[in-house]
């Protein structure tokens, strides 16, 4: 996540026609544009599905480079601080698969095919039954590399699945069962989440360089406000999907 957006702004949606709760996959990916998109996007999930036995993947597109408003910042020691502080945030999720980076400038992230190609291979090699990951569809979206992170999830998981896609790679095809886009506008799916509201908080907290940015905390005081907004998240979800906590998503299953 980068600076100048909220994440977290409670939105109430109708959830009656909704489906719930995958079964537990036995590998999941999730793909965000930068450090941190991934524990606001489906952090609890990922929580709950790792506490399950499942084998937790992330990928992170750009280098997280441009996440700070210090325009003195040390670019490089801010790139390995924002890495370090990914890898944290995944181990307290509970992720045992692997946490990788492509290294695409922050703010500069393309959906071109260098980039599919890219994806497309992750998506081989980690073999997920689920993919999670933007919606690129989402309305009036302001960071492009929100929507281009979306694009590359989507476009990935089709490049993946079929063979003749960038057929000079050493692995085989794979189609994922689901894709899961969190931040949509028309969501169709939630996953309760109950228990694991701390879990994702905690996560976020491994996020120390964004404290100031995208989740607009200081002191303690602040940081109990951010605790807050959190859980409000989760709760406005679930209450209208029947749970005490969840996060909401479009599910595409025809893959």
């Amino acid at each position: 996540m980068t600076e100048g957006q909220n994440p977290l702004t409670p939105t109430t949606v109708e959830l009656s026609r909704f489906t719930s709760n995958l079964d537990i996959p036995a590998r999941a990916l999730a793909i965000g544009a930068h450090p941190d998109d991934v524990e606001f996007g489906c952090g609890a999930t990922l929580a709950k599905w790792a506490a399950g036995g499942c084998e937790v993947h992330v990928l992170v597109c750009t280098d997280g480079s441009k996440g700070t408003w210090d325009p003195d910042a040390d670019e490089e020691a801010l790139i390995e601080t924002r890495k370090r502080e990914q890898r944290s945030a995944s181990k307290t999720l509970g992720a045992t698969g692997s946490i990788s980076f492509l290294g695409w400038t922050d703010g500069e992230l393309e959906s071109g095919m260098a980039q599919r190609a890219q994806v497309a291979e992750f998506i081989r090699k980690t073999k997920p039954n689920v993919v999670l990951g933007h919606d690129p569809w989402k309305r009036y979206r302001l960071h492009p590399d929100h929507r281009h992170a979306g694009l590359l999830v989507t476009d990935g998981v089709v490049a993946a699945r079929d063979p003749k896609f960038f057929p000079e790679q050493s692995v085989p095809h794979h189609r994922p069962d689901r894709l899961l886009l969190w931040e949509a506008d028309e969501p169709d799916h939630a996953e309760d989440v109950t228990g694991f509201a701390d879990t994702k908080y905690r996560a976020l907290l491994c996020h120390e360089s964004q404290f100031e940015t995208t989740m607009d905390t200081g002191g303690d005081p602040e940081l109990e406000q951010f605790r807050q907004r959190v859980e409000a998240k989760l709760q406005t979800a679930g209450t209208a999907a029947g749970f005490s906590h969840a996060e909401v998503f479009k599910l595409i299953d025809d893959l």
